[in-house]
């Protein structure tokens, strides 16, 4: 359908951009992402993507807010400790954006929660399994899947258009059978804006890869935020990955 005036005007900003414009725009409108962890990542992705116009936002996350949350997550206010995060963030996304529709999960990640379609899944988790399960899942059903992490100063995101690529996935590149890491922000601590930052780029390479101009399948970006520094590192396929190997 054509965009409406309230629309023309929200959205200018993208309008005026021919490789985006109207019909870039109605297919930001089109989309539904799934977005895994309400935390540090989470909270600016979703803001993000809430405020481009994406059409449908589900947020997943057991978690509820905490006061220590509040140095990094910036959806979050004091009055909302102790609340579920993706009900405050479907507060503060709405109040946002009243058209995108906000779809909430607050429990972990489950079967049924993936069992619904999306055009894109963000991993904004900090476990291991998580992440796999979302690769696994993406590459099963040919879903792009941006994943992205941080602690300290540094953060790292990689992403993966596997609705155009069979081959090279997260678990080419960290085992699924790996241990967890031992240090994350809980015991190590992480630099607020670094989360931001990350988050960012991982909005942005969503929307990437939803208007078709995406095309660093599997590439490694890093952040070293104490030098202001990006490195780029290229991934190779397993040929006998368990998930997306050839056999």
């Amino acid at each position: 359908m054509p965009l409406t005036d309230s629309q023309f005007m929200r959205y200018s900003r993208h309008l005026l951009m021919d490789d985006i414009a109207e019909s870039g725009q109605q297919r930001l409108l089109d989309s539904h992402v799934l977005i895994v962890g309400m935390g540090g990542l989470g909270c600016p992705v979703s803001l993000y993507l809430a405020a481009a116009g994406i059409g449908e936002l589900t947020l997943c996350d057991s978690d509820t807010v905490d006061r220590t949350n509040l140095q990094r997550q910036v959806l979050y206010a004091e009055e909302d400790c102790g609340k579920p995060k993706v009900e405050c963030a479907q507060n503060r996304l709405h109040a946002l954006n009243a058209e995108t529709k906000i779809h909430i999960y607050p429990e972990q990640l489950s079967g049924e929660i993936l069992a619904n379609s999306y055009d894109l899944v963000i991993d904004c988790t900090d476990n291991l399994a998580a992440r796999q399960q979302l690769n696994a899942h993406c590459v099963a059903h040919k879903i792009p899947f941006v994943s992205a992490a941080a602690l300290g100063w540094e953060g790292q995101l990689v992403a993966f258009d596997f609705a155009h690529n069979d081959h090279l996935c997260l678990n080419c590149i960290i085992d699924k059978d790996a241990p967890e890491p031992i240090m994350n922000c809980g015991n190590a601590g992480v630099v607020g804006p670094v989360l931001g930052a990350m988050g960012s780029l991982q909005a942005t390479t969503a929307i990437r890869v939803l208007l078709g101009y995406f095309q660093q399948h599997g590439q490694i970006q890093r952040y070293d935020g104490k030098k202001g520094q990006w490195l780029g590192l290229t991934a190779e396929a397993k040929q006998h990955c368990a998930i997306c190997g050839i056999p």
